[in-house]
């Protein structure tokens, strides 16, 4: 009996599949067990004792607890949202924008691709636990206290009049004026999607861009037409990417961790965790299906 062979399609698709089989394993053999174990803590009342822990149902009181009876659950939640709403376009243009200067032919471009890596490397670590500690708090409030702090604060009013005065609507002015003011946490997030995107465009054709200029198609046509649509898959990539690296750290985060190693609250902030994941995973979910149909895929 003769095998049926298999078509170039469906090899690829196994491909993927080996390639997924080592990420598969270790989630079942090192994750699926604490995350099975969250999901029972967050639907009962756990209390410490000598021998260990127990475990009492309780139902949904913890999400209800959260929801309805934490002072800062749903405020801090909805800030971290707000954030990763505002922040992915932003962190997306920027990362893009600067993948494309980089990917130019000049003097020094492995010295530029580094620095803009550098964030990443910096954000990691020690570097990361100043940053978020009160020592760096405390910096940068003093800091805004400051002439200096005054002066960023004119300059930010003369940017919103600016804005204002050419016509665009208030909500754009606060958008953009909101985007300079949080510069800082855009550049520290953009250095892998930097990377990515360097990537995705060093991978295009030149033959591509040769055939476009002989057609006499500008630089800004060809971008449009080439290079946006061959980097789609990477855009989708970096989209999801970001969500997830917001979420890792942010203050919503941080609530869940001080609730339970401080307040010793661990079904409470199971159920924080949970809720945020499912958030999260509902945005990622809504905006995968949106941008996932308008992407690009070559043959």
């Amino acid at each position: 009996m003769k095998l049926k062979k298999l078509s170039l399609e469906q090899k690829n698709r196994y491909y993927g599949l080996y390639f997924i089989l080592p990420w598969f394993a270790g989630f079942c053999f090192l994750f699926l067990t604490p995350l099975l174990s969250s999901l029972r803590f967050s639907l009962s009342n756990l209390q410490v004792n000598d021998e260990g822990f127990t475990l009492k149902y309780i139902g949904l009181a913890n999400f209800r607890e959260a929801l309805f009876s934490h002072e800062a659950y749903v405020r801090t939640l909805t800030e971290s949202v707000m954030n990763i709403v505002l922040n992915t376009p932003l962190i997306l243009i920027f990362s893009l924008f600067f993948a494309v200067l980089l990917n130019q032919k000049f003097h020094g471009r492995v010295l530029a691709r580094a620095i803009f890596f550098l964030p990443v490397i910096l954000a990691s670590g020690i570097i990361a636990s100043i940053e978020n500690g009160d020592l760096m708090q405390s910096v940068v409030r003093s800091a805004s206290d400051s002439t200096g702090g005054g002066l960023s604060v004119i300059k930010n009013l003369e940017l919103t009049t600016l804005l204002i005065e050419s016509g665009l609507s208030p909500t754009v002015v606060q958008y953009l004026t909101g985007a300079v003011s949080r510069i800082y946490e855009i550049v520290s997030q953009s250095g892998v999607q930097i990377l990515i995107f360097l990537a995705g465009l060093q991978s295009i054709s030149p033959s591509l861009y040769e055939a476009a200029k002989i057609e006499g198609s500008t630089g800004y046509e060809a971008f449009w037409k080439i290079t946006f649509p061959m980097i789609g898959p990477l855009i989708l990539t970096n989209l999801v990417y970001t969500i997830i690296d917001s979420f890792i750290s942010d203050q919503t985060s941080r609530m869940v961790v001080d609730t339970a190693f401080k307040s010793f609250n661990f079904g409470l902030s199971a159920a924080m965790s949970w809720m945020y994941f499912a958030i999260i995973a509902l945005l990622l979910w809504v905006t995968t299906a949106l941008i996932s149909r308008k992407v690009f895929y070559q043959d």
